[in-house]
């Protein structure tokens, strides 16, 4: 069964401890890489377009990435299937759609929610190591909700953008940020119309300082006017980071 010339939505769920995070790399294994290999062994040579890139060990509950291909040879409900028999155990399809042709998963997106664990505990179980921060020292979460509060709208969030990163505006939109404690773990859920390179791990690494004392929540709320990335605290290691959800 065949059908016509089709746009395709997928939405992928992935462990990147494996990979150097979502885009191709020559020589390297990355999601995009695996997914477009195994795309080319059921249909031809196809590029996929991913909402956002995730950084090399970082994970995915719900990125979107969609495809362009002149006829798919099954149905679109079986394309789902057919992709998780063939890829690796670590990178599952949910859901496999068609869409209209316009639908671009990066340029259509209107928001990105990010998750980061940190397990803040004296020790952590070998299960939570590849998918958080071990943080042996108990954090304050008060003044961690304090100086995050300030994130909250619209800024020009340079002092937490990584270098090698070229891009028109620094500027961009926080709708919201919650810290949340359920021992072990402490959640950052942050909410955002567009994010900067490593902006979400350079945040809670900075609001970690804050925590652990190293930083007043009045000093972190200075990081943002100084635009610069010196003034920020250190970047958060990827394997606590994953892109939770894409909104359009």
């Amino acid at each position: 069964m065949s059908c016509s010339y089709v746009n395709i939505k997928l939405i992928i769920s992935y462990d990147g401890s494996n990979y150097h995070g979502w885009q191709r790399q020559r020589g390297k294994p990355t999601v995009q890489g695996i997914l477009e290999n195994t795309l080319k062994k059921m249909l031809a040579k196809i590029k996929v377009t991913g909402a956002g890139r995730t950084d090399a060990g970082a994970h995915a509950l719900g990125q979107v990435a969609n495809f362009h291909v002149d006829k798919l040879k099954m149905p679109v409900k079986k394309l789902r299937t057919v992709l998780n028999n063939l890829l690796p155990e670590d990178i599952r399809i949910l859901e496999a759609s068609s869409c209209p042709l316009s639908f671009d998963s990066r340029r259509s997106a209107k928001g990105k929610t990010y998750i980061y664990l940190v397990c803040n505990s004296e020790m952590i179980l070998p299960f939570f190591s590849k998918y958080s921060w071990h943080m042996p020292v108990k954090l304050n979460i008060n003044k961690m909700i304090a100086a995050g509060a300030c994130l909250a709208g619209t800024h020009d969030f340079a002092s937490f953008m990584s270098s090698g990163s070229s891009v028109k505006t620094t500027i961009r939109t926080i709708k919201s940020i919650r810290i949340v404690k359920d021992d072990p773990f402490i959640t950052f859920c942050i909410r955002g119309n567009g994010f900067l390179k490593q902006m979400v791990r350079n945040i809670v690494g900075s609001l970690v300082e804050v925590g652990l004392g190293k930083m007043t929540p009045n000093e972190f709320k200075g990081i943002l006017a100084k635009k610069d990335r010196t003034a920020a605290g250190r970047c958060a290691p990827a394997k606590g980071l994953f892109l939770l959800s894409v909104e359009y």
